[in-house]
């Protein structure tokens, strides 16, 4: 008996049709137990093939995601939830850094979607929002010279962290596809793909160096500790 997935039809356009389930791959682990699959489905309607991203339900549903959805011989709504389907934005090659804060890492990865489809103007926007985000935290309650354009508008606040030294100053040429303007030419709708490459890296070289770089010298030194303490 086959396994069953009810869902919409990205092809056909049906809702809450049955779909045959086939083959599946794990692509990813949250929270180290909820397995993330990407499953081959085929519609019942139109008969065209799918592929679901799906992410597992309850811990205890562990042994039977991995002996195979195609194997349950019922519905499987139950065992996994329905994220979205794989389409073009998936083509994207580029991953986010490790360790981002969840809200960063979502817009980071639609950024990505954005680029993927020659979005350039949406992928800007989405990495702009990221490093607004970051560097925001970054802003000391009171300083000298910190007035409200700087805590409002990237494009000048990026300037005050690096004269007064709390983003490296290594990293200052390449913020120069930050502009004061605040908008970088995406309102005009004007970017092209190498104005969007660039800001991409701009984003990513400092989000690793926030947030990547500190928590794996943190997990080393956790190790370390461990090692020491003969655990």
């Amino acid at each position: 008996m086959l396994s069953l997935l009810v869902a919409d039809c990205p092809r056909c356009g049906t809702k809450d049709i049955t779909f045959d389930v086939g083959n599946q791959v794990q692509v990813a682990t949250r929270f180290s137990w909820q397995m993330v699959l990407e499953i081959f489905c085929v519609c019942r309607a139109c008969r065209h093939p799918t592929i679901f991203l799906v992410s597992q339900n309850h811990r205890h549903y562990a042994d039977i995601l991995k002996a195979g959805l195609s194997e349950v011989g019922s519905a499987i709504n139950d065992i996994v939830k329905v994220e979205r389907y794989i389409g073009i934005q998936d083509n994207s090659a580029e991953v986010p850094p490790e360790h981002l804060p969840e809200n960063i890492e979502r817009i980071f990865k639609e950024g990505l979607a954005c680029m993927s489809i020659g979005c350039y103007n949406a992928a800007t926007t989405m990495f702009r929002l990221c490093l607004d985000l970051a560097t925001k935290s970054l802003l000391p309650d009171d300083a000298e010279g910190l007035n409200n354009k700087i805590r409002r508008n990237l494009g000048f606040r990026l300037p005050w962290l690096f004269d007064n030294q709390i983003l490296p100053e290594s990293l200052r040429e390449l913020s120069s596809c930050i502009k004061d303007d605040g908008n970088d030419g995406a309102h005009k709708g004007i970017l092209s793909k190498e104005d969007a490459a660039d800001v991409l890296d701009f984003t990513f070289i400092l989000l690793e160096r926030l947030y990547t770089e500190p928590k794996r010298l943190e997990i080393a030194r956790q190790r370390r500790a461990a090692r020491r303490n003969g655990d």
